[in-house]
């Protein structure tokens, strides 16, 4: 009987840890899918090519260059690429990034507007898009982000309100 309740302990261990390494796959695949489309909405005029040669399937997302993730939870936590002269937009689809703390864009030539869908980041405490091309309203989508401590919008060309009728 005692053999037998540890062969069951045993395979019980198994099944939750295969379980959930499993879903850990799934999760950080699904971040690596979002990363990889949105490299699609980015070009950029960097000689050594950075995304280009950090950013791909052939690595572990938890390894390219700008991404952190989080030990507990194995998904990307922070998107910093910052300073690496990089054109393009913000595409909705990040929303999909869920354990996403912090975003840092600085220093680029990012432009159009932040998405609506990026409300969804409810672990989201920190925004940093300075220096780049925005000329949207500022997004109201922030104020719904419970866990938003620091935002940093500076030189940019964001407005308030109405682009008519401003303020």
């Amino acid at each position: 009987m005692g053999r037998s309740c540890n062969l069951l302990f045993v395979l019980v261990v198994f099944i939750l840890l295969h379980t959930s390494l499993s879903s850990t796959v799934l999760n950080i695949s699904t971040d690596e899918a979002v990363l990889l489309a949105y490299k699609s909405h980015i070009s950029y005029f960097d000689p050594n090519n950075i995304l280009t040669t950090h950013w791909s399937s052939s690595r572990l997302v938890c390894n390219w260059i700008g991404i952190t993730c989080s030990s507990r939870h194995h998904r990307v936590s922070a998107l910093d690429i910052s300073n690496m002269q990089l054109y393009g937009t913000i595409p909705p689809y990040l929303e999909n990034l869920s354990f996403l703390v912090s975003i840092s864009i600085d220093n680029n030539s990012f432009h159009g507007e932040f998405p609506k869908e990026l409300a969804y980041l409810q672990r989201l405490k920190l925004i940093s898009v300075r220096r780049n091309n925005f000329t949207s309203a500022i997004p109201t989508f922030l104020s719904l982000l419970p866990n938003l401590r620091i935002v940093h919008l500076q030189s940019n060309q964001f407005f308030r309100g109405n682009p008519v009728f401003p303020f």
